[in-house]
């Protein structure tokens, strides 16, 4: 072990081949993640003339050396969300500090969160993957902030044991505007089949896209509201943003003022689209559902959303960002 040196390298993907697990990594130096998405991140390193004359391939026990030789940041926050509710905003925001680290959506952690691998092997392979992304790679680093897949939310209790201090929001908006999102272009989980065996399953047959994405919608919200509830995760709506930022989430993430206006500088800017403008949303879309859909989301959607409205609204946190 005293030989492995991964400076510079990030883990990119995580699978099981010939019963196997292994890990593959890839060469980022120290080049800030300021892409919305990991992925995006990798497929432009990829890129480079070095990563493409070389690859490294390990096997999955290489996480946990590494972490012992060279143990990286501790997760300072985790967030979840419903999708499409302004979590990759709040995630960019951050992502313009110096001093964070931000990992929006990373694979190799939802490969190993869904994995069948022994519990004590998942939970060390987890803290092993988060340790090398918590790596100082420009030596300024001094927070390190995970947003999950919007599926993720079903192995919160999993997480929330590797990390139980680690603090963690919620981020969602009304149902009916995110289901209009999936109706105009679904994520993965709001396909048929496409994602695999996850929490938003309920094994009955559905009635068209506005069935299921409605049903699946409403699984995610109620799993977010009983894990809200038992975790303490803290519950965020998305018409609080960007503002928010300035507010309960400077002190949730312990921004101080100068962070602040930092952060908020990516509020004008398009989240996933960085060279778009920002355009609010929310009415349009409301506008744009059909009666059938509307239905569907009252009768699956609408209860867990009251009930995360209900809980937001008895959650005490602290308005103003901390001191320099």
């Amino acid at each position: 072990m005293a030989s492995l040196n991964f400076d510079g390298w990030l883990p990119i993907r995580i699978w099981k081949s010939a019963g196997q697990w292994q890990v593959d990594w890839c060469w980022f130096g120290d080049t800030p993640l300021h892409q919305p998405f990991f992925r995006e991140a990798v497929e432009r390193a990829l890129q480079l003339p070095f990563n493409q004359a070389f690859r490294r391939q390990t096997p999955l026990s290489a996480l946990t050396d590494w972490q012992t030789l060279s143990p990286g940041l501790a997760p300072s926050a985790f967030i979840l969300h419903a999708s499409r509710c302004g979590s990759t905003l709040i995630s960019q925001m951050l992502a313009r500090l110096d001093d964070h680290i931000v990992i929006s959506e990373p694979p190799p952690l939802d490969a190993l969160l869904r994995s069948d691998l022994p519990a004590a092997e998942r939970r060390a392979a987890i803290t092993g993957l988060l340790s090398a992304y918590g790596q100082r790679r420009r030596g300024m680093e001094q927070r390190l902030v995970i947003k999950l897949d919007a599926w993720s939310i079903g192995e919160w209790p999993l997480l929330h044991e590797c990390f139980p201090d680690t603090p963690w929001l919620f981020v969602y908006r009304d149902p009916l505007e995110i289901a209009v999102s999936h109706l105009r272009r679904p994520g993965m989980h709001m396909v048929p089949g496409l994602l695999g065996e996850c929490v938003l399953d309920d094994d009955l047959p559905f009635e068209g896209r506005e069935d299921f994405i409605a049903r699946r919608l409403g699984r995610l919200l109620e799993a977010a509201r009983l894990h809200c509830a038992d975790f303490g995760g803290l519950t965020v709506n998305y018409n609080e943003l960007p503002e928010a930022m300035t507010g309960r989430l400077a002190s949730f993430f312990q921004l101080n003022a100068e962070q602040c206006e930092q952060a908020l500088t990516a509020s004008a800017q398009h989240a996933k689209q960085p060279s778009q403008a920002f355009v609010a949303d929310g009415e349009s879309k409301r506008r744009e559902a059909s009666p059938l859909l509307q239905a569907r989301v009252e009768r699956c959607a609408r209860a867990p959303y009251e009930a995360l409205e209900r809980l937001r609204a008895l959650t005490t946190w602290p308005t103003d960002p901390p001191s320099p």
